[in-house]
């Protein structure tokens, strides 16, 4: 990262030239040019090259050194290159990378000691004083003692020459280098501010004693909203609005985060359920960026101080979306997500889920019920939409009157009455389901069972002959039973009217393009042989260009099946609790949704860490 010439040149007196060998753009030459006198003549500035070598050479040393995944230095190159100027090592800190380790591989890059700070062992001399504690904290760096006739001089980033240039002319001394890490730089800072602090205690009176009413005029502020909106229609907000929600549709993100911090602007997708940082924004353009979405959806750039909620149609090449999007402040600004909805996503058979053999076959048998209540659960996110959706499809919309009732209702659905609840007008779920009885209904959907109203009119139309499909958000399908009858649904009525409960999770498929079987680990080895799998290799991605290096493509369902027979609705009616129900169902051979994920470990299409993830130990 720096050569012998520019190691010795930085400690050389300051007024020293730089190395015949150092580059300069024409730019520079052009700048020094201008500027009368001889301030900058010995200003070396970088040739602009794009992205630097040093970079890629600290991203390929993290990971040999075990300091980073591929999946992350992948990530912080994706990010780095939509955020200019912005160094790689600061995007992996804020990735969550550990600090010091990193910081010691660029240490070794640069043939620089690490120095690990500690305001005990740092006094603030007359360097830190001339610089000032603010200039420090900005630019990484901090004025550590004296090495004789030079000054020890602590870098967050070393390779940064014009900053060490300055440094050196500000305080008139030949440096010598070392790599710091910024979270002990911004302890020792803020220890030195504590202390300034302390020590300047004053007398009031004494300050007051000269000061008039009229000293201080306020000046009175004006409205922002009109130069939000006005920013908010400018040309490169539009284009960087429409820039962040073509990428986001292109690698296939379910969701968009746009996230304030205090001195940053965080852009991050959501892709087969993980959250991957996209971009850097300037923070400067949060307020535009904020009120052009609001502009988008309909919503008040005025009010900034309560969630919103709208919907932006799109037309993304031909392809027709909806983009539900949601504000909420933050103690830095306004934090707005948008779901996305894509036609496409939800056009997915039954057989194409990833249901198990057995289980597709009673899903299918369920669903062609003529009465009784079939209900999905999991939490937000893990399908359940898609799998009413596919089992609504599934069914002959030609013979039958099928009716939903959902909030909201995210796809449209050829052949469907389709019903949306309004809270605030009194449209609830139960006042929209009794409508709908109404309607000579075959099939009905409800979006969600939330209170002891709905569920009982739901279960009044499964026992007059409707069948009836749901939703739930509970843990496993055992515990929708006892949901049920916690929210104040008779036990009985219960055991009558529910035929099937599935409980889902989704979880993410081994990448196909770089996909290989490798010898588990003795961990990974423990739990296969738990569930009684034995197989001495197992497929995982490696990574590649098409996974974003995770290893990961694209995701596959799993299904825990719950079909009540008459034991079960026996054991309901005595009003069980939850780990004794469960317990029963096991034994009567229901299959958990550990125990099915680990059978798609068996056919290579997901991996054992996938499972742990999402599913909780049964055993």
């Amino acid at each position: 990262m720096l050569n012998k010439d520019l190691r010795d040149w930085l400690n050389a007196p300051a007024d020293q030239a730089p190395p015949a060998s150092a580059p300069a753009t024409a730019a520079a030459r052009a700048a020094m040019e201008q500027v009368p006198g001889d301030s900058l003549s010995d200003l070396w500035v970088p040739e602009d090259r794009g992205e630097a070598p040093a970079a890629r050479e600290l991203g390929q040393a993290l990971l040999d050194a075990g300091v980073i995944t591929a999946g992350q230095l992948a990530g912080a190159r994706t990010v780095a290159e939509k955020t200019p100027g912005k160094p790689l090592a600061d995007i992996l800190h804020e990735m969550g990378v550990d600090e010091p380790a990193m910081q010691q591989v660029v240490a070794e890059l640069a043939g620089l000691p690490l120095e690990r700070l500690s305001s005990q062992r740092i006094e603030p001399g007359r360097h830190l004083e001339r610089l000032g504690l603010d200039y420090c904290a900005d630019n990484g760096l901090l004025p550590l003692r004296l090495a004789g006739s030079r000054l020890m001089l602590g870098l967050v980033h070393p390779d940064n020459l014009l900053l060490i240039d300055e440094v050196r002319h500000k305080l008139g001394v030949s440096v010598k280098l070392a790599v710091i890490c910024r979270g002990d730089l911004a302890a020792v800072i803020e220890h030195f501010r504590q202390g300034e602090a302390g020590t300047n205690e004053v007398n009031v009176d004494d300050i007051i004693g000269d000061i008039e009413e009229d000293d201080v005029e306020v000046v009175e502020q004006t409205k922002e909203e009109v130069d939000l909106e006005k920013m908010a229609g400018e040309s490169p907000v539009i284009r960087f609005v429409n820039y962040i929600i073509y990428t986001a549709v292109k690698e296939g993100a379910s969701d968009i985060h746009v996230e304030p911090y205090e001195k940053k602007l965080k852009v991050r997708y959501r892709i087969d359920g993980v959250l991957f940082e996209s971009m850097n924004p300037p923070h400067q353009m949060h307020a535009a960026i904020i009120s052009r979405l609001k502009i988008m959806a309909n919503l008040d750039i005025s009010e900034r101080r309560l969630p919103q909620d709208g919907r932006i149609p799109a037309m993304i090449h031909g392809r027709k979306l909806d983009l539900r999007l949601s504000t909420l402040p933050t103690p830095y600004g306004e934090k707005a997500v948008m779901r996305i909805l894509d036609t496409r996503s939800i056009q997915v058979s039954l057989d194409d889920l990833g249901m198990g053999e057995d289980n597709l076959l009673m899903w299918k048998h369920q669903i062609s019920q003529p009465h009784g209540i079939i209900l999905v659960t999991g939490p937000t996110g893990s399908g359940k939409t898609t799998t009413l959706y596919a089992s609504l499809g599934q069914m002959d919309r030609n013979t039958l009157n099928i009716s939903t009732v959902e909030d909201p209702v995210e796809y449209n659905l050829q052949g469907i009455t389709q019903t949306q609840t309004h809270e605030l007008i009194g449209m609830t779920f139960a006042k929209a389901l009794r409508a709908l009885l109404r309607q000579d209904p075959d099939v009905i959907m409800v979006g969600e069972i939330r209170d002891r109203e709905t569920a009982t009119t739901a279960i009044q139309a499964s026992l007059t002959g409707h069948l009836v499909l749901s939703t739930l958000h509970t843990n496993d399908a055992p515990s929708s039973i006892t949901r049920l009858i916690n929210i104040g649904v008779e036990p009985y009525l219960i055991g009558t009217a529910v035929n099937a409960c599935l409980a889902q999770r989704l979880v993410r498929r081994v990448c196909r393009h770089c996909a290989g079987q490798v010898t588990p680990e003795p961990a990974v080895a423990e739990h296969l042989e738990m569930h009684g799998i034995g197989i001495e290799q197992v497929w995982k991605g490696a990574g590649c260009d098409r996974c974003r290096n995770t290893g990961y493509s694209g995701r596959v369902g799993l299904y825990e099946m719950l079909v009540l027979d008459d034991v079960l609705r026996d054991r309901i009616a005595g009003n069980p609790n939850v780990t004794e129900f469960r317990r029963i169902c096991i034994e009567r051979g229901m299959q958990t949704l550990r125990q099915d994920g680990f059978a798609k470990v068996a056919s290579g299409l997901t991996t054992v860490e996938e499972v742990l993830r999402v599913t909780e130990s049964t055993i």
